[in-house]
C-alpha cells in the first residue's frame, strides 16, 4: 500500500509540475495565444466596453464562460451558473449542497493573476470558453492585468467593478452581455434594495456612536480583515467602524496578523469570527477577559456555501449588510426578519430553497445564541 501511495504521488506530482511548465511557458512566451482557438472566428461579435475602460470584441452569443478566480465565479453563479466551462476550485462538501450540480463536476482553473495565480492554463485552453470574466475590486493594474490574461489565452477577457456600491450595475451589465436581462434585474433589484438600506440606516448612526467590530479569521481569530481592506468593506458599509486600523493599508490587508495584546489594549465593542475559528473557546480562553467576551458580544458567521462577510468579497457581502447590519444596530436595522432574508438570499443567488430550520442553524451562533 505504500509503495502505491508512493506512485500515486509521484503521479499527481509529475502532472502538477508539467501543469505548471506549460502554464509558465505559454504565459512567458512571445508567441502571442496559447492555443489555435479562436472563440470569435465565424461568428457574429460585438464591441463592448469593460470596467477598465478597455474595447473588447465577444461573441454576441455568449454560452461558454471562465472566471478569473473564486471571486467572479460566486458573482457569475447566481446568472450564468449553466454558462459556465470551470470554477476556480470545486465546491467542498459543505458546499455542495447549496450550490447547483453542475459546478461539482465542472474543471478547475485557479487563480488567474496576481501573487496567488494558480492558473491551470491547460484546462482552461481544453475548456474553449468563450469568454474570462473577472469580477471584483478596482485594481491600479486591471488594464494591463486584463490586457495580458487576453493576449497570453487568446481569449476575449472583461473586467467589471465587484464593489458592493457597483454590483448592482455590474449584474445589469452581465444580463445584456449574456441575454439574461429578466433574471439580471432581479438580481441587481435585490442588491439596489440592500446597498439603499444600508446607505439609508448608516446616517442615522452618529460617528461617536459607531461600534467598533474586529473580523477575525483563521484557527486563532488573530488573522483579522482591517479597516480599508476589500474583504471588511461590509463593516464601514453599515455604519460601524473597523477596530483594526494598520499604518500601511492595501487591498490585500485582509488577514493581518495582530497579537491578543492588541486587542486587550484597544478593546472591540464587538467580535465576529469566521467557522473554524476559537468561537466556541472564547469565554475560557485568553480572550474571556476581553469586554465583548464578558458582555456576550462575540458571534460566529454564518459561512455556508460561503463566509457572509468576505472570503473572497463578493456576492456573500450582500447577505453580510442585512445580517451584520441587524446584529449590531437591532433599533435601525428593524425591519426585516434575517431568517426570510437569508431563504430569499439563497434562492436568488445560489438557487437553492433555504428551509427555515437551515437559516436558523446557520445563524445560532449569532442571532440564536
Amino acid at each position: 500500500m505504500l509503495i502505491s501511495g508512493t506512485k500515486r504521488t509521484k503521479k499527481k506530482l509529475t502532472a502538477a509540475i508539467m501543469s505548471i511548465i506549460v502554464s509558465f511557458s505559454l504565459l512567458f512566451s512571445g508567441c502571442g495565444n496559447a492555443s489555435e482557438y479562436d472563440p470569435l472566428d465565424g461568428v457574429e461579435t460585438e464591441t463592448v466596453t469593460d470596467d477598465a475602460d478597455r474595447e473588447v470584441k465577444i461573441p454576441a452569443d455568449i454560452s461558454r464562460i471562465a472566471p478569473s478566480g473564486a471571486t467572479a465565479t460566486m458573482m457569475l453563479i447566481p446568472i450564468a451558473s449553466d454558462k459556465l466551462v470551470g470554477v476556480s476550485s470545486s465546491p467542498n462538501t459543505s458546499q455542495e449542497k447549496y450550490l447547483p450540480e453542475n459546478l461539482l463536476y465542472l474543471p478547475t482553473f485557479g487563480q488567474f493573476y496576481g501573487a496567488k495565480s494558480t492558473l491551470n492554463m491547460e484546462a482552461l485552453i481544453e475548456a474553449k470558453p468563450q469568454a474570462v470574466f473577472d469580477l471584483g475590486d478596482v485594481k491600479k493594474s486591471i488594464k494591463s492585468d486584463m490586457d495580458m490574461i487576453q493576449k497570453q489565452t487568446g481569449i476575449p477577457t472583461l473586467f467589471f467593478d465587484g464593489t458592493l456600491d457597483h454590483m448592482a450595475e455590474t449584474y445589469r451589465k452581465l444580463g445584456k452581455i449574456l441575454h439574461k436581462e429578466a433574471e439580471a434585474e432581479e438580481i441587481a433589484a435585490f442588491i439596489d434594495r440592500t446597498t439603499e438600506m444600508a446607505r439609508r440606516n448608516k446616517e442615522k448612526i452618529p460617528l461617536e456612536d459607531r461600534v467598533s467590530v474586529l473580523y477575525g479569521t483563521g484557527a486563532t481569530g488573530l488573522a483579522v480583515n482591517a479597516n480599508k481592506s476589500s474583504q471588511a468593506q461590509v463593516i464601514d458599509y453599515i455604519g460601524a467602524r473597523n477596530a483594526v486600523i494598520p499604518e500601511e493599508m492595501t487591498n490585500k490587508g485582509g488577514g493581518t496578523v495582530v497579537s491578543l495584546e492588541s486587542l486587550y489594549e484597544n478593546e472591540p465593542d464587538v467580535i465576529i469570527l469566521t467557522k473554524g475559528g476559537p468561537y466556541k473557546d472564547l469565554a475560557t480562553n485568553e480572550w474571556s477577559a476581553l469586554k465583548a467576551v464578558k458582555e456576550d458580544k462575540y458571534y460566529e458567521i454564518p459561512g455556508d456555501p460561503y463566509c457572509w462577510m468576505s472570503g473572497p468579497p463578493s456576492v456573500n457581502m450582500v447577505l453580510g449588510v442585512w445580517w451584520l447590519g441587524q446584529l449590531l444596530y437591532p433599533d435601525i436595522y428593524n425591519d426585516y426578519d434575517m431568517v426570510e432574508i437569508a431563504q430569499e438570499y439563497y434562492r436568488l443567488f445560489w438557487h437553492y430553497d433555504l428551509s427555515e430550520e437551515e437559516a436558523k442553524n446557520m445563524l445560532s451562533g449569532s442571532y440564536f445564541k
